[in-house]
């Protein structure tokens, strides 16, 4: 059974990134000019993948340093109180969340998703989007950078019916924390084993999509082989076509993994901005959304 994670070595980061620790060390200096951020809860590892992903850039790395704590703050849904309970292991029979052994020609880091229960009663997207975001950080305090990173979401199992219960909060906040405040370089959003709908499901997303991610953006039809454009087909999980693990092989793993890691959780719950103490005016849902947001819950498809 796997143990508790170990923080990825920040000696092994400077080396793998080239990272000077004096970078750093100015955004940490940074940091504690800023009342409202979590400074004490941030390790050098977060400044790192920030700095990283912001392609050494102090100054975008500022920016998106406090967005980043500042969403996962706004963004309750998504966010707020994380823990590993029965909800979320429920929620890991719905959805699988398997990174790849194999990396992308490009070597990109991927990350597989995928529908292991299609019972509709158990679809609850904000709860599949928690999950997702909670292994994402376990994966990365693990792992620390990516030169790249690929989201690939097989659609097989997906019906009308799902697509109709994906609440437009969630797509829209998760999409502008995955583009603006996510500590990846992101480098495409996959989905395999489309079906004829697929068009219902874009609909769903497009308007929160911008031009970069729709660029990246990129649809493998049912039955069609273009995903070996990406990767070699062998890094797909067996009950996909490949040769990786099985399904319940990883669920198990990722189920295992949680429940090894329930104090990271507690620690990461921790790094929340006080708004309050924010100098000048602090911060709400509507200063990033334009009051737009809220303003609907469900999408009806014809």
């Amino acid at each position: 059974m796997p143990g508790k994670l170990e923080q990825q070595s920040l000696e092994v980061e400077y080396k793998k990134t080239g990272i000077n620790p004096s970078d750093i060390a100015v955004l940490r200096r940074w940091l504690k000019t800023q009342p409202h951020l979590p400074e004490k809860y941030i390790t050098d590892l977060d400044l790192i993948l920030t700095y990283f992903c912001c392609y050494r850039s102090s100054e975008v790395s500022k920016q998106v340093l406090d967005l980043h704590f500042t969403l996962r703050t706004l963004f309750t849904n998504l966010f707020h109180n994380r823990v590993v309970d029965e909800k979320l292991l429920k929620t890991l029979n719905v959805v699988l969340v398997m990174p790849l052994q194999v990396r992308s020609y490009n070597n990109h880091y991927i990350v597989y998703h995928r529908l292991i229960n299609y019972d509709t009663k158990n679809f609850v997207f904000s709860d599949i989007i928690r999950a997702v975001l909670m292994l994402m950080d376990l994966r990365q305090y693990e792992d620390g950078t990516w030169p790249g990173f690929i989201i690939l979401i097989d659609l097989n199992g997906v019906s009308l019916s799902h697509i109709t219960k994906l609440d437009l909060q969630t797509v829209q906040q998760l999409l502008y924390y995955l583009q603006e405040a996510m500590l990846v370089k992101l480098k495409g959003l996959h989905f395999m084993n489309a079906p004829s709908y697929v068009d219902k499901l874009l609909m769903v997303i497009r308007p929160f999509l911008k031009k970069e991610l729709m660029n990246q953006l990129c649809i493998h039809q049912v039955g069609s082989k273009t995903i070996e454009k990406v990767m070699p087909i062998e890094a797909l999980p067996k009950d996909a076509g490949g040769q990786y693990k099985t399904f319940e092989e990883a669920k198990k793993n990722t189920i295992e993994k949680v429940l090894a890691n329930k104090d990271f959780f507690i620690n990461e719950n921790k790094k929340r901005v006080i708004e309050s103490l924010r100098p000048g005016k602090p911060k709400t849902i509507t200063d990033i959304f334009g009051g737009i947001e809220g303003s609907f819950k469900r999408l009806e498809i014809d």
